[in-house]
């Protein structure tokens, strides 16, 4: 079935409201899916009488959460009848290529990137990304030449979801110069889609989840494992293959997310905040993730101030983001640092923490301020 009418009949069967941002993006990714068959029926005797294969325009589709683009690309590669597709989360695919390197550094044969693009487009003519988002440096130093090579040379339609429009991946990051011939080449290539209408579809899917559950145990793990579930799409029972990222947060500094998807991450309250952490760590997190899960926080008495400090810098990073919390903690949010040096400015994390839990606050954009 083509992409177009299974959107279709997604919205007769009231499964989807319509949409018209989504409706355009079906109709591309249907024009697109139509190419990519008819070559692939075509191949054969393209091969025979030397045809040069033809390079399908990709397609950048990006907007807020829960505007659709998952469902969207769910729909074009489950009804993709061509076996030269693969898909994959952006963070995972990355990892990958950053492991073919070491690798090929170890040989000392050359430049690798054009061997790496080679490998990864054999038998391919379509490559699928879940949010692509760029966090460090190493990555947006790699990517204009890998997927230079990938489009122009080996014919590969990319297609992508993102959160942002490629002129704002990376912003701000460092040696960003690096990156733009990379930006440059998407919006040559790949036609970029808006997917930005008013209705988040995600948030009404987490509709009935609380985002604060104590007392600290396997009841309050369930309800933050659901929660990171419904929001990323991700199959429960492959738990174990949620993919993790390494963030770049500045000076040179690493920080290892062990659960990225979808701009949703996981952390434990011990390694953001009994670490030594500060500002632009926090910051670096509320740009990258529109959603975080913060796991294990305890209640905090006065030998624990230096945490205590962290986590009001954490939320205060968090709330002027407007990024969602989920969280799973010892008790209320009334009640995790009664007393200590700071406890009094505490109480404004504390009304903070409150109203994230709130309907209007759930409803604002990431990044949106009042």
């Amino acid at each position: 079935m083509s992409v177009l009418a299974r959107y279709e009949r997604l919205v007769t069967d009231g499964q989807l409201r319509p949409d018209p941002d989504q409706r355009r993006a079906a109709e591309r990714l249907d024009r697109l899916q139509r190419e990519l068959e008819a070559d692939e029926t075509g191949g054969l005797l393209g091969q025979l009488f030397g045809r040069k294969k033809v390079r399908p325009q990709g397609v950048y589709m990006w907007g807020g959460v829960g505007r659709g683009k998952s469902m969207l690309m769910d729909l074009f590669h489950d009804n993709l009848a061509i076996s030269e597709k693969r898909r994959a989360h952006f963070h995972a695919f990355m990892q990958e290529v950053h492991a073919r390197l070491r690798d090929a550094r170890k040989s000392e044969s050359g430049d690798p990137i054009p061997v790496i693009a080679r490998d990864i487009a054999a038998g391919l003519r379509v490559l699928a990304f879940d949010e692509m988002v760029v966090t460090n440096s190493a990555d947006a130093m790699i990517m204009s030449r890998l997927f230079t090579a990938l489009i122009r040379e080996h014919s590969i339609a990319v297609v992508t979801t993102s959160n942002r429009p490629p002129c704002d991946l990376y912003k701000d990051g460092i040696n960003r110069d690096l990156f733009l011939p990379f930006i440059a080449l998407i919006e040559e290539e790949l036609d970029v889609l808006p997917l930005d209408g008013p209705t988040d579809y995600r948030m009404q899917r987490i509709g009935g989840l609380d985002t604060w559950h104590c007392p600290l145990g396997d009841e309050a793990t369930a309800k933050v494992r659901e929660a990171f579930f419904r929001l990323t799409d991700f199959a429960p029972e492959d738990a174990a293959n949620v993919p993790s990222a390494e963030l770049d947060v500045g000076g040179g500094r690493m920080l290892h997310v062990p659960k990225s998807m979808k701009g949703v991450a996981v952390f434990s309250f011990k390694k953001l905040c009994a670490e030594a952490r500060g500002a632009p760590d926090y910051l670096a997190i509320a740009h990258a993730y529109h959603t975080v899960i913060l796991v294990g926080i305890p209640q905090m008495g006065p030998q624990m101030r230096n945490e205590a400090a962290r986590f009001v810098t954490l939320i205060d990073a968090l709330y002027e983001m407007r990024v969602k919390l989920f969280a799973t903690a010892a008790c209320a949010p009334d009640d995790l640092y009664p007393s200590g040096d700071g406890a009094f400015e505490f109480e404004r994390t504390v009304s903070r923490l409150n109203e994230m839990q709130s309907r209007e606050y759930m409803a604002l954009g990431h990044g949106e301020g009042d």
